[in-house]
Formats: structure tokens, sequence, C-alpha cells
């Protein structure tokens, strides 16, 4: 990836447009792929896809190893004939198709997908006991835990029963055969998501796209994770914690950010010699191509805060693992391509991490026009760039482009019209003088989110960070990714030396222009 000068498109599957409230590994997703090869993209990058849980995040999940139920293709159950296609069309999942309506989905899905196991004889098929012995180490304590959640009203399994909590050998042995088949059943969505999901990662790869994943640094509390391997991470002796994860005040919130995460009991994982990690990295790259690593700076230094208060002030620095846990998974696994999500405030120790380790970080051009800063010296300022860095306009933790520029400051809005020499009487198409600028500068990759290829404003944002409710909702619609978008995002990629050269014939464009009404997406 270093030594590559390449451009792609930053949307969650989620976000995919398709027939049954949420995007998904359909018949959408290929032709999503399709569509970023003719606009001259080499890669796609997508969030989290682990199962979400309140709050619908990618990044509070219930397991870091499972999928998420949600990206099934319905369609090919149908196909399979495990599911009707009267059953699919009856169920409601929302009326809304550029809005995901997670409690319609949860209702809906698990309905069908449990139909679809019943009708399965999973049991009898040779991959799905091939898929159940590759993946023990982490698929039966996820499909225990769900089918103890599920007979627990959904609670979390802090609020279990002693005996299952604390999973002492007697409850274990009671639940896995009083629970049998809605253990099989969970090991079945997983084995479908997984056999999906490698369908259309291939045909992504043979197209010349490759996939950038994400990771959350931290797993949720309510998790088969931490209920599986409380040692892991700072739990007393009722694997209740004692520490949590956030981030301290800061200008942008007075009390800080309370996460909630249990944090690592480095000590353990270092005299494992990072088993955990190792595996938890190695499961990433069987799935993506590249990995992006969420909150990189807390490897150096992470935000302890103690576990009751409600909010991040009383909170205190500890030392991460550093490089002692790089250089394990380089010396196990090798050279992988990894990106460092390194964004916030920058001490010299996390600076020095970041280039020890080699991997390119992150430089978002919604933070280079600051009124607070002075001078040229913002590292998010194009002409600071490395190669080595991944540039984007914005991530899906920020507004749109438009909204962006509309919501700064008067001064910040006349800092960028004066870097990007632009003085029209019109800012209404500005955010596409800003992705020219990030595409032509020197960063070896460039990732822009659609909503801003797009143009459009915040009812498109993906997550405003603290709130709850409205995130994790936006989705594509049927048509909007055109084919006039796609020449001119091709173009850009040409012009910028993001891509090869390909020269298209005038019969190719007039048929290209008599199909254009035909478009599926």
């Amino acid at each position: 990836m270093a030594d590559q000068r390449k451009c792609g498109v930053l949307l969650p599957v989620s976000s995919l447009p398709s027939k049954y409230g949420i995007g998904c590994f359909s018949k959408s997703a290929y032709e999503f792929v399709d569509m970023l090869k003719e606009a001259g993209q080499s890669y796609w990058q997508i969030l989290p896809l682990g199962p979400t849980s309140y709050g619908d995040s990618p990044y509070q999940s219930f397991s870091t190893f499972a999928g998420n139920p949600y990206f099934i293709s319905l369609e090919d159950l149908i196909e399979e004939g495990v599911l009707t296609k009267r059953e699919c069309d009856k169920a409601d999942f929302g009326k809304d198709p550029s809005s995901v309506d997670y409690a319609k989905i949860y209702e809906s899905r698990f309905m069908l997908l449990r139909k679809a196991y019943e009708r399965s004889n999973i049991a009898e098929n040779p991959e799905f006991r091939k898929f159940r012995e590759e993946q023990g180490y982490w698929l039966g304590d996820y499909a225990l835990f769900m089918a103890v959640k599920a007979r627990f009203g959904g609670a979390a399994w802090s609020e279990w029963a002693e005996d299952i909590r604390l999973r002492w050998q007697n409850a274990l042995d009671y639940y896995r055969e009083e629970l049998y088949f809605d253990i099989e059943f969970y090991e079945y969505v997983q084995f479908k998501f997984y056999e999906q999901w490698a369908k259309l990662k291939a045909y992504a790869n043979e197209k010349g796209i490759r996939i950038i994943g994400d990771i959350p640094i931290y797993v949720a509390m309510d998790s088969a994770d931490t209920w599986a391997s409380p040692w892991l991470f700072k739990l007393d002796e009722n694997n209740q914690p004692t520490q949590v994860a956030g981030c301290p005040p800061d200008g942008f919130s007075a009390t800080g950010q309370l996460w909630g995460n249990p944090l690592y009991n480095w000590e353990v994982h270092r005299q494992s010699g990072f088993d955990w990690w190792v595996k938890r990295i190695a499961h990433c790259f069987q799935m993506y191509d590249v990995v992006r690593i969420d909150h990189f700076r807390g490897f150096d230094e992470y935000y302890a805060i103690p576990f009751g208060d409600e909010t991040a002030e009383n909170g205190w620095w500890e030392k991460g693992p550093g490089m002692d846990l790089f250089r394990t998974i380089s010396g196990r696994l090798g050279q992988k391509d990894i990106i460092a999500e390194d964004l916030g405030y920058m001490t010299d120790s996390v600076k020095r991490l970041v280039d020890e380790s080699g991997y390119p970080n992150m430089k978002v051009i919604e933070f280079a026009f600051d009124e607070r800063d002075t001078g040229n010296a913002s590292d998010y300022l194009p002409h600071n760039y490395p190669r080595n860095c991944v540039v984007y306009t914005g991530t899906h933790d920020n507004e749109t482009l438009v909204s962006w520029f509309g919501n700064i400051t008067a001064p910040e809005r006349k800092l960028v019209r004066e870097y990007l020499n632009n003085f029209h009487d019109s800012d209404e198409e500005i955010y596409k003088d800003l992705i020219c600028l990030v595409m032509r500068s020197v960063a070896n990759l460039c990732i822009i989110p659609m909503q801003d290829y797009l143009g459009l404003d915040n009812t498109a944002r993906i997550n405003q960070p603290s709130t709850l409710g409205k995130n994790w909702k936006w989705r594509l619609k049927k048509g909007q990714f055109t084919k006039k978008m796609r020449k001119e995002m091709a173009a850009l990629a040409l012009r910028y030396g993001r891509t090869e050269y390909r020269e298209e014939t005038k019969e190719t464009e007039k048929t290209e222009e008599a199909n254009e009404n035909k478009e599926t997406v």
C-alpha cells in the first residue's frame, strides 16, 4: 500500500441500497463494486462488521470476531430455498429507503433468519461443520453468549445469574444442553454471514477493489469477548470493571467523553505473548485487505476513568503496550497493511509510535482550517503531508463537507478560500474544490465519503459522537450513484494519477449514454 497512489470511497455496508431495509451482501453490493471500478477507484472502506447492540453503533459490538446478521442477503436465502420471496416481502423493514429503521430490522430479520435455520438442515452440511471447527476459538463462546442473553431477555451478561455470569462449569454444561438449538442457530447465522462476505470480498478483489476494514481499539463490556475472557480486562473478582475507557475534557466537551468500555489488562496480554491480539488481527486479515485501527493513540497511552463515574473528569493517563504489541504482530503474522487512526491531540510519544510502526496515519481536510491555529504549520494542511498517509475529506464521525463549510466561522471560510485560491461569489460547489485538493495531494491514498462526492448536507451524516437515536441510519438511494458521477470520479482519479489510463471509444460512450436511464443503483 505504501508504494501506491490510489483512491477509494468510504461507504458502510449498511448504507448500500437494497430491498429489505438495510444494505447487505445482496446484488446491490456487487453492483456497487462494479461502479467503484468504473469510477476509477481501488479501495472500498467500510465500518466494523460486528453485530451491533444498544445504540446500533458498529463500534459497540457483541463480539469482535462475529459478523452482523443484518448484512446477510435475504435474496440469497430465497435462492437457496430456505425462505420464500413472499415471506420476505411481507416483513416490515420500514418504509424509508434512505434510512435504516433498526427496531423493525431487528424484529423482522431475526424472525426470517430463524425460519431459514429451521429449514436448512444445517447440521448435515460438511462446510458448516468445517466452519465450526476452524472458528472454534471464538464461535462457541459467542453462540452460547447470544443464546443465554436471549434466555435472560436480552439483559447484559453482568446481570445474569451468578453461575453463568462467572462461567461455572456446571452452568456452562447446563446451558449448552438446554439451549442446544438456539446455540446452533447463532452458529448458522455466522456461517451464512461469512459465506456471503467471502464471496463478495472475492468478487471485489477480482475487480481490483481492495477492502479497508475498521476495528475499534476496545470491545464492549456486554460482549462475548469480555464474558468469555474476563482476565484480559481490568475487572474485579465479580467481573465488574474497575476502570473504563474514554477521553478527557477538551475544547469540545467540558466533561470529556465516557465511553464505558472495559480497559485491557496489558500485563496479562504481554505475558501471553499478546495471543488474543494476534488472533484478533489475523481474523481481521481473513476478512479485509487493509485494517484501520481506531483510536491508535490508545496503544501509546490510554485514558482510564474510575468505574461508576458519570463523567470523564476524574480520569488519568496510563501507558499502553506501545511497539511491543506491533512487533509481536508483525513477527507472528508478517507485515500487514494497517492504517493508524491517530486523530486528536498528538503527543510526541504518539508521533514516535506512529513513525516507528511505519503505518500510514490519517489526515482530514476538515481539521486543517481551525482559526485558532496560526500560520501554515497544521499537519492537516496538504502541503505538510508525507506520502505515507491516508487523506480524507471527513470520516464517519464528521459533518459532510457541504455542512461543515456552512457551519465553520467566517474567518475559517476565508482561510479555505485563500488556500484554494478560490474567490468566486458562490460557495455552492466549493466541496468539489476541496475534493480536488485532497486528490492532488502527495498522500498515497485518498478516501472520500460517498456523501461528499454527492454534495449532501448533514441529513446524510453517518454519526454525531455522543448522541443517540439518529446515527448509523443514512442509506444511498437507488439511482443516486449515477453514470455521470462515476465518469467525473474516474476523470478526477486519472487527472491526479490515482488510476491507470483507460481509453473509452466514442462508440462505448454512446452505448453508456443509451443505458443511463436503465441504472439499477
